[in-house]
């Protein structure tokens, strides 16, 4: 059975004439969601594949393939990994913070649109935040905004 790592604590700051914000208690703790920062930063760097199968030693050609978005992407691969052993909780947190980022909606709101993010199929959410463009800026601005930042 899996360890539960200890919850992220973010008390709410005062929302636009609504009132303080109740404190918001992310599932996620803080270090899992800088590393998946870190490499939704590095995924998104990704260019197209100029070679399908340059076929030589990538240090001869300045190690370019490690930008290029293969199929196979190791990136990729180690993202899906790391959201699909989530629970649905944590999917719905990520889901949530990322929606905040965006400018979905304010930190007075979390818990109305958290539960809309429950209602998404946990199947189906890892591949919809690694999907969605500017993923890394989106969480560390729904992170800016719970802290107050």
């Amino acid at each position: 059975m899996a360890k539960t790592p200890p919850k992220t604590q973010i008390k709410g700051k005062p929302g636009p004439a609504k009132g303080p914000v109740p404190k918001i208690e992310l599932s996620v703790p803080s270090d899992f969601i800088q590393v998946l920062i870190d490499k939704a930063h590095e995924f998104q760097a990704k260019v197209e594949v100029v070679e399908q199968d340059p076929g030589s030693n990538p240090s001869d050609e300045d190690m370019r393939e490690v930008l290029e978005d293969f199929p196979d992407d190791p990136v990729h691969e180690e993202m899906h990994e790391m959201l699909a052993d989530l629970n649905q909780d944590q999917q719905a947190d990520l889901v949530t913070l990322m929606w905040l980022g965006r400018g979905d909606f304010t930190p007075a709101d979390w818990h109305v649109k958290r539960r809309e993010a429950m209602a998404l199929d946990p199947r189906r959410t890892p591949d919809y935040l690694i999907e969605t463009p500017l993923l890394a800026d989106y969480l560390e601005e729904g992170l800016s905004q719970l802290v107050g930042g």
